[in-house]
C-alpha cells in the first residue's frame, strides 16, 4: 500500500518542480528582455510564490501583488521624507513593518500575505535606496514590476500547465474525516468512546477539521472552481464541526445512565450504530426519527435523573441522525456538482455566519515588537560601522522575523532557514565563479541552472522539506543576482553574503531574547481565552451565534491539538473531552430557549448563567474547581424547567441544563427534585 501511493506523489513532485523552474526561467527571460534592473527578483519571486496546489498559488497571488504595491508606495512616500535622518528613517521603516506584521498575524487567511508583504517590501526597497533617494520612485516601480512579473508567471504556469486542483485534496480529506467520525459515532453508541485513545481520536479529528478549513480557503481560487461546491463545503464543514461535541454529549449521557438502559433503548442504540456506518442501502432516517420520538418520556417536576437523562439522550440522538444524514446528503451533492442550496437539511443551525477564527492581539503585538527591535538593532550596527553593504542585514532581519512570526518559537526555524541559506550562498559561489563565466548563451545558462533549481523545487513540493527548498530556491535566486551581463565580483559577493548572514543571526538572537515562548505557554493562554469566551457567552443573553461560537472554539481546539504534548495532564483531560466547547453549546441552547419560558424559570436560568460566567472567569484566572453554589443554581433551574409545559423552549432549556451539569460536574450526585435544600432554594 505504501509503495503504491509513493509513485504518484513523486511524479507530482517532479512535475511541480519542472513547472516552477519553467516559470522562474520565463520570469527571468521576460525581465531581461524588458530590461528590468534586477531581473533575478522575478526569478526569486517564483520560488517564494509557487505552491504544489494551483488554488493555493492563485489564492495568494493577488494579495502578494497588492502587498508589493503597498510596500513600494510606502517606500516612495517615506524614504525621501526621512533620508536625511537615518535614525528616524530606520524607526519609521521598523514601525511600518511591525504594524503590517501585527495585522497579518490577526488575519490568518490568504489575505494576510498582503499585510506581511507590504511590511517587509518597504525594507527591501527602502534600505538599499538610502544611497540614492532621488531614484526611489524608479527603484520602487522596478521592484514592483519584477515581483509582479514573478507572481504572474508562477500563477499562470501553475494554473495552466498540469494544474493540481485543491478540490481532490479537500474531497479526500473530507471523506476520510467523515469515515473516521462515523466509526467514532458507532463506538460511542455501543458504549465506548471514553478511553484515552478515543478521546485522542476526537482531538485528532478536531485538528484535521482545522486543516480542512485552511485548505478549503484555497478552493474558490481553483481554475474553474465550482461555486456550488464552495458553498456546499461551507455548510458541510459546519455540520462536521457540530458532530464532535454532539458525540461527547451522547457519551456523557450514556455514562451517566451507567447501565440503566432498557431493552428498547439498547436496541435503538444498536440500530443507530449500524445505520451510521452503513452504505447507501441503509434504512431511511425517518424511521429512526419515529422510533426516537416514540421512546421520549414526558417530564415533570419530580421526574427522576435517569428519566431526565434518557429524554436528553434521545434529543441528542435525534440531532445525531439529522447531522449524519445532512453530511451524507451534502457530500453527495458536492461530489455530483449539484446546487447544495437545494438539499433539504434536517438539522437547524444558524447559517450565513462567516467562519470565526481565534485572534491573539497580545501575541501579535509581541511578534510585531520583535521585528521592530531586530530591524533597529541591525540598522544601528549598519549606521555605526558605515558598512556599505550593511543594508542587507535589516532587510533579512525583517524578512526572517516576518516569515516565521506565527510560530510559537520562531528561532529554531530561523536557524534552519539561515543554515540552508548559507548552503545556497556556497552553491551560488560555485555558479558565479566556476560555472557561469564559461557560459556564453542563455540556453546553456538555463541548462546549467536546471539541476540545482529542479532539486530545490522537489524539496518545496514535499511538506517535510518545504522550508529547506524555500530557503535554497528563493535565496539562491536572489544571491545569484543574474543580470544581462556577467559582472560578478568576489569581494562584493562576500560582503553581500556576510551582511545577509548578519541579518539572519540578528533575527535569531533577538527572537530568542524577545519573542520565543514555549508551546505550553501558548496552550495555557488558549485555554484561558476559551474560559473567557464561555463567560462572555453566558452573559450575552439572547444572541443566536451558535455557528460563530463553534467555529471559534473549534479553531482554538485545533490550535491546542497541535500543542497537545505540551499541555498539563489535568488540562489534557478537559481538552480531549471537548469540555469547553460542549458547555458553550449548551449555554447557547439555553439562550435560544429564553423567549418561550415563564418569568420564574427565566430568572432561575439567568441567575445560573451569571454564576457560570463568574466561575468561568475564575477558571480563566487559574482559581481551580467550579463552585458548589453553581451546581445548586443548575439544579434549581432544572427544577423550574421541568415544571414548564411541553414546548420546544422547554426542550432546549432541558438539554442545555443537563449538558452544563454533566460537563462541569461529571462526578456530582444525581439530580433529585426532593434533594435537601433544593425546594427551599426555589422558594
Amino acid at each position: 500500500m505504501r509503495n503504491t501511493t509513493s509513485f504518484p506523489l513523486r511524479g507530482a513532485d517532479l512535475a511541480f518542480s519542472a513547472k516552477t523552474f519553467a516559470a522562474a526561467m520565463l520570469a527571468l527571460l521576460i525581465a531581461l528582455w524588458i530590461d528590468l534592473p534586477r531581473p533575478y527578483w522575478a526569478m526569486a519571486t517564483v520560488y517564494i510564490t509557487s505552491q504544489p496546489l494551483a488554488g493555493a498559488t492563485a489564492s495568494k497571488a493577488l494579495y502578494r501583488v497588492l502587498g508589493t504595491l503597498a510596500g513600494a508606495a510606502a517606500a516612495v512616500a517615506i524614504v525621501p521624507a526621512f533620508v536625511n535622518s537615518p535614525e528616524l528613517l530606520s524607526l519609521v521603516i521598523a514601525l511600518w513593518t511591525g504594524i503590517c506584521l501585527y495585522v497579518s498575524l490577526l488575519d490568518r487567511t490568504p489575505r494576510s500575505y498582503l499585510f506581511m508583504l507590504a511590511g517587509y517590501t518597504l525594507a527591501l526597497i527602502g534600505f538599499p535606496a538610502v544611497a540614492d533617494p532621488a531614484g526611489i520612485f524608479d527603484v520602487a516601480v522596478a521592484r514592483a514590476q519584477e515581483i509582479t512579473l514573478g507572481i504572474v508567471c508562477a500563477t499562470l504556469v501553475s494554473t495552466i500547465v498540469l494544474p493540481r486542483s485543491v478540490a481532490p485534496a479537500v474531497a479526500a480529506k473530507v471523506e476520510h474525516w467523515l469515515d473516521e467520525a462515523r466509526r467514532l459515532s458507532r463506538d460511542v453508541l455501543l458504549g465506548g468512546g471514553g478511553g484515552v485513545d478515543d478521546r485522542a481520536h476526537r482531538l485528532r479529528l478536531a485538528a484535521e477539521a482545522l486543516e480542512i478549513d485552511t485548505l478549503a480557503t484555497h478552493l474558490a481560487f481553483d481554475r474553474g472552481a465550482d461555486h456550488h461546491a464552495v458553498e456546499g463545503l461551507r455548510s458541510l464543514r459546519l455540520h462536521m464541526q457540530l458532530l464532535l461535541p454532539l458525540l461527547g454529549s451522547i457519551h456523557d449521557r450514556l455514562a451517566a445512565l451507567d447501565g440503566h438502559v432498557d431493552r428498547e433503548l439498547s436496541d435503538l442504540l444498536q440500530r443507530l450504530a449500524g445505520w451510521i456506518v452503513a452504505g447507501d442501502d441503509r434504512e431511511p432516517a425517518s424511521r429512526l426519527r419515529a422510533v426516537i420520538d416514540a421512546l421520549r418520556p414526558s417530564l415533570e417536576g419530580r421526574s427522576s435523573w435517569d428519566r431526565i437523562m434518557i429524554a436528553s439522550l434521545l434529543i441528542r440522538l435525534r440531532e445525531l441522525v439529522d447531522i449524519a444524514e445532512d453530511c451524507r446528503a451534502l457530500n453527495a451533492a458536492i461530489a455530483a456538482g449539484e446546487d447544495t442550496a437545494k438539499v433539504p437539511l434536517a438539522f437547524r443551525s444558524e447559517q450565513g455566519i462567516a467562519p470565526a477564527r481565534h485572534r491573539d492581539h497580545a501575541l501579535a503585538l509581541w511578534s510585531a515588537a520583535g521585528v521592530v527591535i531586530a530591524i533597529l538593532v541591525c540598522c544601528a550596527f549598519w549606521i555605526a560601522t558605515g558598512w556599505a553593504d550593511g543594508a542587507s542585514a535589516p532587510m533579512m532581519a525583517a524578512v526572517a522575523c516576518s516569515f516565521f512570526a506565527s510560530q510559537d518559537d520562531p528561532a529554531p526555524s530561523i536557524v534552519r532557514f539561515a543554515a540552508w541559506s548559507l548552503v545556497a550562498i556556497v552553491i551560488d559561489a560555485v555558479y558565479l565563479f566556476a560555472i557561469i563565466p564559461a557560459i556564453s548563451d542563455v540556453e546553456l545558462l538555463i541548462a546549467a541552472l536546471a539541476p540545482a533549481f529542479l532539486l530545490f523545487g522537489v524539496l518545496i513540493a514535499r511538506p517535510q522539506t518545504m522550508p529547506i527548498g524555500m530557503a535554497l530556491g528563493a535565496n539562491g535566486a536572489t544571491l545569484l543576482a543574474l543580470q544581462s551581463t556577467y559582472s560578478a565580483d568576489f569581494q562584493s559577493y562576500a560582503n553581500s553574503a556576510i551582511a545577509f548572514m548578519v541579518g539572519m543571526v540578528a533575527a535569531v538572537v533577538l527572537t530568542r531574547l524577545v519573542r520565543s515562548v514555549r508551546a505550553e505557554w501558548i496552550a495555557q493562554r488558549l485555554l484561558r481565552t476559551s474560559w473567557e469566551t464561555l463567560a462572555t457567552t453566558a452573559e450575552r443573553r439572547g444572541h443566536h451565534d451558535r455557528a460563530a461560537f463553534v467555529g471559534l472554539m473549534l479553531d482554538r481546539l485545533g490550535l491546542l491539538a497541535q500543542r497537545f504534548a505540551a499541555i498539563p495532564e489535568d488540562d489534557r483531560r478537559e481538552l480531549d473531552n471537548l469540555n469547553q466547547l460542549r458547555v458553550g453549546l449548551n449555554i447557547i441552547d439555553l439562550r435560544r430557549a429564553r423567549h418561550g419560558l415563564t418569568a420564574a424559570t427565566l430568572g432561575a436560568i439567568d441567575t445560573m448563567l451569571d454564576r457560570l460566567a463568574a466561575a468561568c472567569r475564575g477558571r480563566g484566572l487559574g482559581t481551580g474547581m467550579m463552585p458548589a453554589d453553581l451546581l445548586a443554581a443548575i439544579d434549581v433551574a432544572l427544577l423550574k424547567t421541568l415544571d414548564e409545559p411541553a414546548a420546544p423552549a422547554k426542550e432546549d432549556a432541558l438539554i442545555g441544563l443537563v449538558g452544563i451539569r454533566t460537563g462541569l460536574f461529571p462526578d456530582a450526585p444525581a439530580y433529585h427534585a426532593d434533594a435537601t435544600g433544593l425546594r427551599s432554594l426555589v422558594a
